[in-house]
Protein backbone atom coordinates (compact mmCIF):
# COMPACT_ATOMS: atom_id res chain seq x y z
CA UNK A 1 0.00 0.00 0.00
CA UNK A 2 1.33 3.67 -1.00
CA UNK A 3 1.31 4.40 3.16
CA UNK A 4 3.14 1.27 4.08
CA UNK A 5 5.73 1.82 1.06
CA UNK A 6 6.16 5.11 2.53
CA UNK A 7 6.63 4.43 6.24
CA UNK A 8 9.19 1.98 5.06
CA UNK A 9 10.90 4.68 2.61
CA UNK A 10 11.03 7.14 5.93
CA UNK A 11 11.99 4.46 8.06
CA UNK A 12 15.04 3.63 5.16
CA UNK A 13 15.86 7.21 5.21
CA UNK A 14 16.14 7.63 8.74
CA UNK A 15 18.38 4.27 9.11
CA UNK A 16 21.11 4.92 6.31
CA UNK A 17 23.77 6.02 8.60
CA UNK A 18 22.98 3.26 10.93
CA UNK A 19 26.64 1.26 10.52
CA UNK A 20 24.65 -1.88 11.37
CA UNK A 21 22.84 -1.33 7.88
CA UNK A 22 26.37 -1.69 6.12
CA UNK A 23 27.06 -4.96 7.88
CA UNK A 24 28.38 -4.00 11.02
CA UNK A 25 28.18 -6.97 13.93
CA UNK A 26 29.58 -4.53 16.93
CA UNK A 27 30.28 -7.63 18.99
CA UNK A 28 33.94 -6.19 19.62
CA UNK A 29 35.70 -9.06 17.58
CA UNK A 30 34.66 -9.09 13.88
CA UNK A 31 36.74 -6.41 12.23
CA UNK A 32 34.28 -3.84 11.37
CA UNK A 33 35.97 -1.33 9.68
CA UNK A 34 34.82 -2.40 5.98
CA UNK A 35 30.97 -1.58 7.25
CA UNK A 36 31.93 1.86 9.19
CA UNK A 37 34.04 2.88 5.83
CA UNK A 38 30.73 1.83 3.67
CA UNK A 39 28.48 3.43 5.88
CA UNK A 40 30.65 7.20 6.05
CA UNK A 41 31.29 6.42 2.04
CA UNK A 42 26.94 5.85 0.88
CA UNK A 43 25.57 7.44 4.30
CA UNK A 44 23.70 10.52 4.96
CA UNK A 45 26.16 12.27 6.90
CA UNK A 46 26.64 10.82 10.54
CA UNK A 47 28.09 7.70 11.65
CA UNK A 48 24.86 6.19 13.92
CA UNK A 49 26.45 3.44 16.24
CA UNK A 50 23.69 1.32 18.17
CA UNK A 51 24.74 -0.11 21.31
CA UNK A 52 27.47 -2.43 20.81
CA UNK A 53 31.54 -2.76 20.95
CA UNK A 54 32.66 -1.86 17.30
CA UNK A 55 35.90 -3.04 16.35
CA UNK A 56 37.90 -0.47 14.36
CA UNK A 57 41.63 -1.85 12.65
CA UNK A 58 42.80 1.76 10.55
CA UNK A 59 41.87 5.21 10.44
CA UNK A 60 38.75 6.27 9.55
CA UNK A 61 39.61 9.67 7.50
CA UNK A 62 36.85 11.93 6.78
CA UNK A 63 37.85 14.91 4.28
CA UNK A 64 35.35 17.19 5.16
CA UNK A 65 35.22 19.03 1.73
CA UNK A 66 34.28 15.86 -0.23
CA UNK A 67 32.02 14.00 2.43
CA UNK A 68 29.92 16.89 3.55
CA UNK A 69 28.63 18.08 6.91
CA UNK A 70 29.73 14.99 9.35
CA UNK A 71 28.80 13.71 12.39
CA UNK A 72 29.41 10.49 14.72
CA UNK A 73 26.51 9.18 17.32
CA UNK A 74 27.23 6.69 19.54
CA UNK A 75 23.52 6.40 20.73
CA UNK A 76 23.38 7.83 24.26
CA UNK A 77 26.53 6.15 25.20
CA UNK A 78 25.59 2.59 24.22
CA UNK A 79 28.53 2.38 21.41
CA UNK A 80 32.09 1.30 21.82
CA UNK A 81 34.37 1.85 19.36
CA UNK A 82 37.71 -0.58 20.04
CA UNK A 83 40.99 0.94 18.24
CA UNK A 84 42.81 -1.91 17.52
CA UNK A 85 45.25 -0.36 14.90
CA UNK A 86 47.86 2.14 14.77
CA UNK A 87 46.88 6.17 14.88
CA UNK A 88 43.92 8.03 15.61
CA UNK A 89 40.67 6.33 15.24
CA UNK A 90 39.01 9.24 13.39
CA UNK A 91 40.69 11.87 11.26
CA UNK A 92 38.94 14.68 10.51
CA UNK A 93 40.15 17.29 7.54
CA UNK A 94 39.08 20.17 6.70
CA UNK A 95 40.11 23.43 4.71
CA UNK A 96 39.41 26.40 6.64
CA UNK A 97 42.52 28.49 5.78
CA UNK A 98 41.36 31.82 7.24
CA UNK A 99 40.19 33.08 10.65
CA UNK A 100 36.81 33.35 12.67
CA UNK A 101 35.62 36.26 10.63
CA UNK A 102 32.45 35.81 8.98
CA UNK A 103 33.91 37.61 6.12
CA UNK A 104 36.67 35.13 6.22
CA UNK A 105 34.88 31.82 5.31
CA UNK A 106 34.63 30.25 1.93
CA UNK A 107 30.70 29.32 1.44
CA UNK A 108 32.21 25.77 0.89
CA UNK A 109 33.03 25.50 4.08
CA UNK A 110 29.81 26.84 5.14
CA UNK A 111 27.94 24.44 2.88
CA UNK A 112 30.14 21.24 3.88
CA UNK A 113 32.48 21.61 6.41
CA UNK A 114 30.80 23.40 9.29
CA UNK A 115 30.69 21.63 12.98
CA UNK A 116 31.85 18.02 12.56
CA UNK A 117 30.43 16.21 15.74
CA UNK A 118 31.40 13.62 17.96
CA UNK A 119 28.90 12.53 20.91
CA UNK A 120 28.06 10.34 23.39
CA UNK A 121 30.74 7.52 22.14
CA UNK A 122 33.69 6.11 23.59
CA UNK A 123 36.74 5.00 21.93
CA UNK A 124 38.95 2.76 23.60
CA UNK A 125 42.72 1.61 22.56
CA UNK A 126 43.89 -1.31 22.18
CA UNK A 127 46.90 -1.19 19.77
CA UNK A 128 50.14 0.55 21.95
CA UNK A 129 49.92 3.09 19.36
CA UNK A 130 46.44 4.00 19.04
CA UNK A 131 44.36 7.55 19.64
CA UNK A 132 41.80 9.10 19.55
CA UNK A 133 40.74 11.97 17.43
CA UNK A 134 42.57 14.07 15.03
CA UNK A 135 41.53 17.28 13.60
CA UNK A 136 43.27 19.55 11.22
CA UNK A 137 41.70 22.38 9.16
CA UNK A 138 38.50 22.25 11.04
CA UNK A 139 35.64 25.11 11.53
CA UNK A 140 33.38 24.64 14.75
CA UNK A 141 34.37 21.16 15.42
CA UNK A 142 32.39 19.94 18.77
CA UNK A 143 32.61 17.18 21.19
CA UNK A 144 29.81 16.62 23.53
CA UNK A 145 29.75 13.61 26.05
CA UNK A 146 33.19 11.46 24.52
CA UNK A 147 34.80 9.01 26.78
CA UNK A 148 38.17 8.25 25.71
CA UNK A 149 40.57 6.52 27.07
CA UNK A 150 43.63 3.80 26.71
CA UNK A 151 45.00 5.83 24.18
CA UNK A 152 48.11 7.65 22.66
CA UNK A 153 46.07 11.11 22.91
CA UNK A 154 42.58 11.70 23.26
CA UNK A 155 41.55 14.51 21.20
CA UNK A 156 44.61 16.43 18.99
CA UNK A 157 44.13 19.51 17.18
CA UNK A 158 46.78 20.32 14.46
CA UNK A 159 47.07 22.87 11.86
CA UNK A 160 45.02 25.86 11.79
CA UNK A 161 41.16 25.64 12.95
CA UNK A 162 38.58 27.39 14.74
CA UNK A 163 35.77 27.80 17.16
CA UNK A 164 36.86 24.41 19.13
CA UNK A 165 34.54 23.34 21.96
CA UNK A 166 34.88 20.02 24.10
CA UNK A 167 32.35 19.47 26.81
CA UNK A 168 31.01 17.48 29.20
CA UNK A 169 33.67 14.31 28.08
CA UNK A 170 35.69 12.10 29.95
CA UNK A 171 39.36 11.59 29.05
CA UNK A 172 40.76 9.06 31.43
CA UNK A 173 44.36 6.74 31.73
CA UNK A 174 45.76 7.93 28.43
CA UNK A 175 49.45 7.20 27.51
CA UNK A 176 50.10 10.66 25.99
CA UNK A 177 47.86 14.00 26.15
CA UNK A 178 44.07 14.21 27.07
CA UNK A 179 43.46 17.58 24.62
CA UNK A 180 46.81 17.68 22.65
CA UNK A 181 47.08 21.68 20.95
CA UNK A 182 49.79 20.43 18.32
CA UNK A 183 51.16 23.30 16.64
CA UNK A 184 48.17 25.02 15.66
CA UNK A 185 47.01 28.21 14.53
CA UNK A 186 43.45 28.34 16.58
CA UNK A 187 41.43 30.69 17.71
CA UNK A 188 38.24 30.46 20.43
CA UNK A 189 38.47 27.17 21.72
CA UNK A 190 36.68 26.36 25.10
CA UNK A 191 37.27 23.60 27.50
CA UNK A 192 34.49 23.03 29.65
CA UNK A 193 32.58 20.51 32.26
CA UNK A 194 34.73 17.61 31.33
CA UNK A 195 36.82 15.19 33.75
CA UNK A 196 40.58 15.04 32.35
CA UNK A 197 42.50 12.50 34.18
CA UNK A 198 45.44 9.90 34.45
CA UNK A 199 46.93 10.93 31.09
CA UNK A 200 50.29 10.21 31.52
CA UNK A 201 52.10 13.51 29.57
CA UNK A 202 49.56 16.24 30.52
CA UNK A 203 45.65 16.60 31.21
CA UNK A 204 46.21 19.68 28.56
CA UNK A 205 48.68 20.76 26.37
CA UNK A 206 50.00 23.04 24.15
CA UNK A 207 52.82 23.48 22.27
CA UNK A 208 54.76 25.23 19.26
CA UNK A 209 50.94 27.20 18.63
CA UNK A 210 49.99 30.86 18.03
CA UNK A 211 46.61 30.53 20.49
CA UNK A 212 43.89 33.42 21.56
CA UNK A 213 40.78 33.35 23.68
CA UNK A 214 41.22 29.74 25.22
CA UNK A 215 39.06 29.23 28.03
CA UNK A 216 39.56 25.64 30.19
CA UNK A 217 36.49 26.43 32.15
CA UNK A 218 34.58 24.20 35.19
CA UNK A 219 36.84 21.04 34.81
CA UNK A 220 38.00 18.25 36.96
CA UNK A 221 41.84 18.07 35.80
CA UNK A 222 43.66 15.67 38.01
CA UNK A 223 46.38 12.73 38.32
CA UNK A 224 47.99 13.70 34.76
CA UNK A 225 51.37 12.85 35.77
CA UNK A 226 54.34 10.53 35.10
CA UNK A 227 56.72 9.63 37.44
CA UNK A 228 59.21 8.48 35.05
CA UNK A 229 59.18 11.63 33.51
CA UNK A 230 60.77 15.31 34.15
CA UNK A 231 57.95 17.85 32.65
CA UNK A 232 54.03 16.14 32.74
CA UNK A 233 51.57 18.96 33.95
CA UNK A 234 47.85 18.78 34.23
CA UNK A 235 47.59 22.16 32.18
CA UNK A 236 50.85 22.97 30.36
CA UNK A 237 51.32 25.35 27.63
CA UNK A 238 54.75 26.24 25.78
CA UNK A 239 55.53 28.96 23.81
CA UNK A 240 59.39 28.44 23.66
CA UNK A 241 59.09 27.50 19.72
CA UNK A 242 59.39 29.83 17.04
CA UNK A 243 56.30 31.53 16.03
CA UNK A 244 54.16 30.34 18.93
CA UNK A 245 52.52 32.94 21.00
CA UNK A 246 49.32 31.80 23.48
CA UNK A 247 47.51 34.96 24.59
CA UNK A 248 44.37 36.19 25.69
CA UNK A 249 43.14 32.65 27.74
CA UNK A 250 41.36 32.06 31.11
CA UNK A 251 41.63 28.82 33.29
CA UNK A 252 38.77 29.12 36.28
CA UNK A 253 36.51 27.35 38.31
CA UNK A 254 38.44 23.91 37.65
CA UNK A 255 40.16 21.40 40.16
CA UNK A 256 43.94 21.24 39.74
CA UNK A 257 45.47 18.01 41.47
CA UNK A 258 47.88 15.75 40.84
CA UNK A 259 50.39 13.28 42.23
CA UNK A 260 54.06 14.59 42.29
CA UNK A 261 56.05 13.71 39.17
CA UNK A 262 59.95 15.09 38.56
CA UNK A 263 59.81 18.20 37.16
CA UNK A 264 55.71 18.53 37.53
CA UNK A 265 53.16 21.30 37.72
CA UNK A 266 49.80 21.63 38.11
CA UNK A 267 50.03 24.25 35.83
CA UNK A 268 52.93 25.15 33.46
CA UNK A 269 53.31 28.47 31.21
CA UNK A 270 56.11 28.56 29.45
CA UNK A 271 56.91 31.69 27.01
CA UNK A 272 60.03 33.02 25.27
CA UNK A 273 62.86 35.90 26.90
CA UNK A 274 61.88 39.63 27.31
CA UNK A 275 63.72 40.39 23.98
CA UNK A 276 60.99 37.89 22.03
CA UNK A 277 57.82 39.64 23.81
CA UNK A 278 57.72 36.48 26.06
CA UNK A 279 55.14 35.14 23.65
CA UNK A 280 53.07 33.86 26.89
CA UNK A 281 50.40 35.79 28.77
CA UNK A 282 47.23 38.05 28.89
CA UNK A 283 45.92 34.83 31.19
CA UNK A 284 43.79 34.32 34.16
CA UNK A 285 44.21 31.68 36.65
CA UNK A 286 41.38 32.06 38.94
CA UNK A 287 39.18 30.38 41.25
CA UNK A 288 40.58 27.25 41.14
CA UNK A 289 41.89 24.50 43.60
CA UNK A 290 44.88 23.73 42.47
CA UNK A 291 47.30 21.59 44.44
CA UNK A 292 49.95 18.22 44.86
CA UNK A 293 52.36 18.84 42.76
CA UNK A 294 56.47 19.58 42.92
CA UNK A 295 55.70 23.17 41.38
CA UNK A 296 51.48 24.44 41.53
CA UNK A 297 51.79 27.41 39.00
CA UNK A 298 54.49 27.63 37.64
CA UNK A 299 55.26 30.74 35.27
CA UNK A 300 58.46 31.12 32.69
CA UNK A 301 58.88 34.59 30.17
CA UNK A 302 55.41 35.16 30.98
CA UNK A 303 54.03 38.90 31.03
CA UNK A 304 50.61 40.08 32.03
CA UNK A 305 49.41 36.99 34.12
CA UNK A 306 46.59 37.23 36.55
CA UNK A 307 46.29 34.40 39.36
CA UNK A 308 43.93 35.30 41.76
CA UNK A 309 41.28 34.09 44.05
CA UNK A 310 42.38 30.51 44.36
CA UNK A 311 43.09 27.89 46.86
CA UNK A 312 47.06 26.76 46.24
CA UNK A 313 48.35 23.31 48.36
CA UNK A 314 51.21 20.50 48.71
CA UNK A 315 53.73 21.92 46.45
CA UNK A 316 56.65 20.11 46.99
CA UNK A 317 58.97 22.28 45.25
CA UNK A 318 56.63 25.83 45.37
CA UNK A 319 53.00 26.60 45.31
CA UNK A 320 53.82 29.38 42.79
CA UNK A 321 56.97 29.88 40.92
CA UNK A 322 57.40 33.08 38.68
CA UNK A 323 61.17 33.23 36.89
CA UNK A 324 61.76 35.33 34.35
CA UNK A 325 58.15 37.42 33.69
CA UNK A 326 56.68 40.88 34.05
CA UNK A 327 53.22 42.39 34.82
CA UNK A 328 52.50 39.10 37.13
CA UNK A 329 49.59 39.64 39.87
CA UNK A 330 48.98 37.39 42.48
CA UNK A 331 45.83 38.93 44.49
CA UNK A 332 43.53 37.25 47.12
CA UNK A 333 45.01 33.73 47.01
CA UNK A 334 45.05 31.08 49.86
CA UNK A 335 48.62 29.58 49.75
CA UNK A 336 48.76 26.51 52.82
CA UNK A 337 48.42 22.82 53.43
CA UNK A 338 45.94 20.70 54.11
CA UNK A 339 45.33 19.91 57.52
CA UNK A 340 43.29 16.58 57.25
CA UNK A 341 46.56 15.48 56.54
CA UNK A 342 48.29 15.51 60.27
CA UNK A 343 51.52 14.80 59.98
CA UNK A 344 51.83 14.54 56.90
CA UNK A 345 51.81 17.55 55.10
CA UNK A 346 53.87 19.53 52.65
CA UNK A 347 55.19 23.30 52.92
CA UNK A 348 53.96 26.19 51.82
CA UNK A 349 56.36 28.62 49.27
CA UNK A 350 56.45 31.27 46.67
CA UNK A 351 59.39 32.44 45.03
CA UNK A 352 59.67 34.96 42.58
CA UNK A 353 63.08 35.56 40.48
CA UNK A 354 64.49 37.92 37.98
CA UNK A 355 61.15 39.60 37.09
CA UNK A 356 59.84 42.89 37.41
CA UNK A 357 56.36 45.06 37.63
CA UNK A 358 54.71 42.26 39.88
CA UNK A 359 52.05 42.79 42.90
CA UNK A 360 51.48 40.04 45.66
CA UNK A 361 48.31 41.26 47.38
CA UNK A 362 45.43 40.06 49.60
CA UNK A 363 46.70 36.33 50.19
CA UNK A 364 47.47 34.31 52.94
CA UNK A 365 50.53 32.28 52.58
CA UNK A 366 50.58 29.44 55.93
CA UNK A 367 53.40 27.15 56.07
CA UNK A 368 53.06 23.75 57.44
CA UNK A 369 53.72 23.52 61.30
CA UNK A 370 56.97 21.11 61.06
CA UNK A 371 58.54 23.86 58.74
CA UNK A 372 59.43 20.75 56.85
CA UNK A 373 58.02 18.04 54.15
CA UNK A 374 56.71 15.57 56.62
CA UNK A 375 55.46 13.51 53.33
CA UNK A 376 57.01 9.89 53.33
CA UNK A 377 59.09 10.45 49.51
CA UNK A 378 58.86 13.94 49.67
CA UNK A 379 61.41 15.42 47.61
CA UNK A 380 63.85 17.59 50.25
CA UNK A 381 62.44 21.19 50.88
CA UNK A 382 65.40 23.53 49.25
CA UNK A 383 64.16 26.90 50.48
CA UNK A 384 65.11 30.05 52.84
CA UNK A 385 61.94 32.44 52.86
CA UNK A 386 58.24 31.43 52.84
CA UNK A 387 58.00 34.35 49.83
CA UNK A 388 61.43 34.34 48.44
CA UNK A 389 61.98 37.68 45.92
CA UNK A 390 65.11 37.47 43.85
CA UNK A 391 67.13 39.57 41.50
CA UNK A 392 63.66 41.86 40.96
CA UNK A 393 62.70 44.98 40.50
CA UNK A 394 59.53 47.02 41.10
CA UNK A 395 57.44 43.69 43.03
CA UNK A 396 54.76 45.42 45.37
CA UNK A 397 53.39 43.10 48.34
CA UNK A 398 50.68 44.75 50.32
CA UNK A 399 48.01 43.34 52.77
CA UNK A 400 49.35 39.88 53.24
CA UNK A 401 49.48 37.40 55.62
CA UNK A 402 52.95 35.05 55.46
CA UNK A 403 52.64 32.96 58.36
CA UNK A 404 55.12 30.33 60.03
CA UNK A 405 57.85 30.80 57.39
CA UNK A 406 60.93 29.21 57.82
CA UNK A 407 63.92 29.91 58.10
CA UNK A 408 62.30 33.22 57.13
CA UNK A 409 58.92 34.65 56.92
CA UNK A 410 60.07 36.97 54.25
CA UNK A 411 63.70 36.33 52.02
CA UNK A 412 64.14 39.65 49.54
CA UNK A 413 68.10 38.68 47.83
CA UNK A 414 69.17 41.12 45.24
CA UNK A 415 66.36 43.43 44.43
CA UNK A 416 65.43 46.66 44.02
CA UNK A 417 62.24 48.97 44.10
CA UNK A 418 60.43 47.08 46.21
CA UNK A 419 57.54 48.06 48.53
CA UNK A 420 56.11 45.94 51.13
CA UNK A 421 53.57 47.45 53.45
CA UNK A 422 50.94 46.77 55.14
CA UNK A 423 51.56 42.74 55.47
CA UNK A 424 51.63 40.47 58.85
CA UNK A 425 55.03 38.37 58.75
CA UNK A 426 54.17 36.07 61.94
CA UNK A 427 55.18 32.88 63.65
CA UNK A 428 51.82 31.48 65.48
CA UNK A 429 53.76 27.98 65.93
CA UNK A 430 54.23 27.34 69.80
CA UNK A 431 57.68 25.96 69.07
CA UNK A 432 59.28 29.34 67.51
CA UNK A 433 61.21 27.85 64.56
CA UNK A 434 61.14 31.50 62.08
CA UNK A 435 64.59 33.28 62.52
CA UNK A 436 63.63 36.55 61.30
CA UNK A 437 60.30 37.39 59.58
CA UNK A 438 62.65 39.40 56.88
CA UNK A 439 66.01 38.38 55.71
CA UNK A 440 67.58 41.61 53.31
CA UNK A 441 70.36 40.15 51.73
CA UNK A 442 73.07 41.15 49.24
CA UNK A 443 72.80 44.68 47.37
CA UNK A 444 69.30 46.25 46.77
CA UNK A 445 68.52 50.17 46.38
CA UNK A 446 65.53 52.37 46.60
CA UNK A 447 63.40 49.45 48.80
CA UNK A 448 60.95 50.35 51.43
CA UNK A 449 59.44 48.55 54.10
CA UNK A 450 56.57 49.95 56.18
CA UNK A 451 53.59 49.93 57.71
CA UNK A 452 53.88 45.74 58.93
CA UNK A 453 53.66 43.78 61.51
CA UNK A 454 56.55 41.97 61.80
CA UNK A 455 57.31 38.68 64.40
CA UNK A 456 60.35 38.92 66.28
CA UNK A 457 62.07 35.69 65.39
CA UNK A 458 65.18 33.54 67.16
CA UNK A 459 67.78 35.98 65.74
CA UNK A 460 65.62 39.22 65.04
CA UNK A 461 62.65 40.79 63.16
CA UNK A 462 64.91 42.08 60.14
CA UNK A 463 67.94 40.82 59.37
CA UNK A 464 69.58 42.83 56.46
CA UNK A 465 73.05 42.91 54.94
CA UNK A 466 74.84 46.45 55.25
CA UNK A 467 74.61 46.53 51.31
CA UNK A 468 70.78 46.21 51.10
CA UNK A 469 69.15 49.73 51.26
CA UNK A 470 66.21 50.23 52.49
CA UNK A 471 63.86 52.79 54.41
CA UNK A 472 62.48 50.85 57.36
CA UNK A 473 59.58 53.13 58.44
CA UNK A 474 56.22 52.49 61.01
CA UNK A 475 57.03 49.01 61.39
CA UNK A 476 55.14 47.28 64.27
CA UNK A 477 57.71 44.68 65.87
CA UNK A 478 55.87 41.74 68.33
CA UNK A 479 57.16 39.17 70.42
CA UNK A 480 56.57 35.20 69.95
CA UNK A 481 53.17 34.35 71.22
CA UNK A 482 52.58 30.84 70.27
Amino acid sequence: MPHSLSHFDNASTTTMSNVREFGAAGDGKIDDTPAIMHALADGDGTLEFPPGDYLLTRTVEVALADHGRFGIDGSGGTAKIIMAGEGPAFHLVGTHDKTADPTGFKPAVWARERMPTARHIEIEGRHPRSAGFLLEGTMQAMFAGVLLRGLDDGIRVHGRARNLLISHCHIYNNRGVGVFLDRVNLHQAVITGSHISYCLRAGIKIVGSEIRNLQITGNDIEYNYDPNANDAADVYIDSTADGSSVREGTIVGNTIQAKYSPGGANVRLVGRNATENHRAGMFTISDNLIGSQEINVHLVACRGVVVSGNVIYSGHRRNVEVDGSRNIVLAANGFEHNPDYGEHELCTGVRLADSHDCTLSGSILHDCQAGEHTVAGAVPLSREGLLEIIRCRRVNINGCQVLDGQPFGLLIDESDLLNVSGTSILETRPEQKTRAAIRLRGAGRGNLITANTLGKGTEDAILRDPSFEVELKGNLIVEHSG
